[in-house]
C-alpha cells in the first residue's frame, strides 16, 4: 500500500475495531483477499506481459466455474487426443498470471507434453478482484476435473502453496490434486506469517487479529494453523522438488529449508541470484525442472541436482528478463 493509503486504512481499522473487533476482522479479511490490478505497470512488466501474451496467443482457452460464481481461466497447449503424452499443470503467484509463466510453459510444451496453465480468480483472464486459498484450491480441482489427472504440477509462490494444500486434501469438497511429481518455486511452507504481518501492517489489535484469522476457518473449513505444508511434503509419497533463492526478499529461504527437512522425497535446488520473481524464467531453474520431470531411475538424481545448484557461482548465472 502507498503510505497515504496505508495511513488512512490504519485510521479506519483503529476506529472500526473499537466498535466491533469481529467486523474489523471481517473487513480485514476482505482487504487481505483483494487482488492487485491485472494491468502491468512499468516498462519491464509491460514487455514481459506482451511477450507472454504472444506465446499464449495460439493456446486453447477455458473458463472454469467455481462455487459461489467465481471463475478461473485455463490455457492449454498441445491438447487433444494425439497418443500418449504427459500432462503438466502450472500455477502462478499472487498478483501474477499464466502470461508471466510462459518461459516455463514453453519449455514444458516443447517436450510434447500437454500443458495447462491456470489463471486463478482475480488474476489474468479470470476476472474479479478476490481470491483466497479455498478458491485457488477449487481452481486446481476444477482443472483436474476438466483435463484429467496431471503427471506433474509446478507452482510459483502462492501457486506452489496452493498445490501443496490441494495435494494434502485440506479443503473440504475440493478433490485433491494427485500427480507423480511436484515442483515448488519460491513457495511458502505456511500461511500464518502472512496474516500476522498483514494484521501488524494495518494495526489490528489482538481481538481483531483473532477475528481475521477466524475468517480463514469460516471460508475454507480449516484453521490457519492447518495450512502447514512443509511436513505434508514429506508425507505425500511423491518426489517433490523445491526451488528457492537465498536472496528471495518476499518468501524467506527458511520456508525452503523447512520443506527440505520434511523427508527423503523432497529435494532442494538453490537458485541464488534470481530473487523471487526472475526465478520462474531462469535458465538453471528451467533445466532443473526439465531434468526432474524426466523421472530418471537413478535415486541420487535429485541430490545431484541439489549439489550442482549449490556450486553455481553467482556471476555465471545468465541474466534473464524480469518476470512477475
Amino acid at each position: 500500500m502507498a503510505n497515504f493509503a496505508l495511513k488512512v486504512t490504519r485510521v479506519g481499522f483503529r476506529l472500526l475495531q473499537t466498535i466491533s473487533p469481529r467486523l474489523a476482522g471481517r473487513a480485514a479479511f476482505l482487504l487481505f483477499c483483494r487482488t492487485p490490478s491485472r494491468r502491468p505497470t512499468g516498462e519491464k512488466a509491460k514487455a514481459a506481459y506482451a511477450a507472454g501474451a504472444a506465446r499464449l496467443a495460439g493456446a486453447e482457452r477455458f473458463v472454469l466455474r467455481l462455487a459461489g460464481g467465481a471463475k478461473a481461466h485455463a490455457y492449454r497447449l498441445n491438447g487433444g487426443p494425439i497418443g500418449q503424452r504427459k500432462r503438466y499443470l502450472v500455477t502462478h503467484g499472487w498478483g501474477s498470471s499464466a502470461v508471466y509463466m510462459t518461459d516455463l510453459v514453453s519449455v514444458l510444451a516443447a517436450t510434447g507434453a500437454e500443458v495447462v496453465a491456470l489463471d486463478f480468480p482475480g488474476h489474468g483472464r479470470a476476472g474479479g478482484r478476490f481470491l483466497h486459498m479455498g478458491l485457488a484450491v477449487q481452481a486446481v480441482a476444477a482443472a483436474g476435473e476438466r483435463f484429467g489427472a496431471f503427471d506433474a504440477a509446478i507452482g510459483h509462490s502462492f501457486g506452489g502453496a496452493v498445490l501443496m494444500v490441494s495435494a494434502a486434501g485440506l479443503i473440504p469438497d475440493a478433490a485433491p490434486a494427485i500427480c507423480e511429481r511436484l515442483v515448488l518455486i519460491g513457495a511458502p511452507s505456511d500461511m500464518a506469517w502472512l496474516f500476522t504481518d498483514f494484521g501488524r501492517m494495518i494495526g489490528l489489535h489482538p481481538a481483531a487479529q483473532a477475528a481475521l484469522e477466524n475468517e480463514v476457518h469460516r471460508v475454507t473449513g480449516r484453521r490457519l494453523e492447518d495450512f502447514e505444508a512443509s511436513e505434508t511434503a514429506g508425507m505425500l509419497g511423491w518426489p517433490v522438488l523445491v526451488i528457492h533463492a537465498e536472496d528471495d526478499k518476499e518468501v524467506s529461504p527458511a520456508h525452503a529449508r523447512r520443506y527440505d527437512a520434511a523427508g527423503e522425497t523432497v529435494r532442494l535446488f538453490w537458485a541464488n541470484g534470481f530473487g523471487h520473481r526472475r526465478i520462474v524464467g531462469a535458465a538453471p531453474v528451467l533445466g532443473a525442472i526439465a531434468a526432474f520431470l524426466k523421472g530418471d531411475a537413478d535415486e541420487d538424481a535429485g541430490e545431484s541436482i541439489k549439489k550442482d545448484a549449490e556450486i553455481i557461482p553467482f556471476f555465471e548465472l545468465p541474466a534473464r528478463r524480469a518476470a512477475l
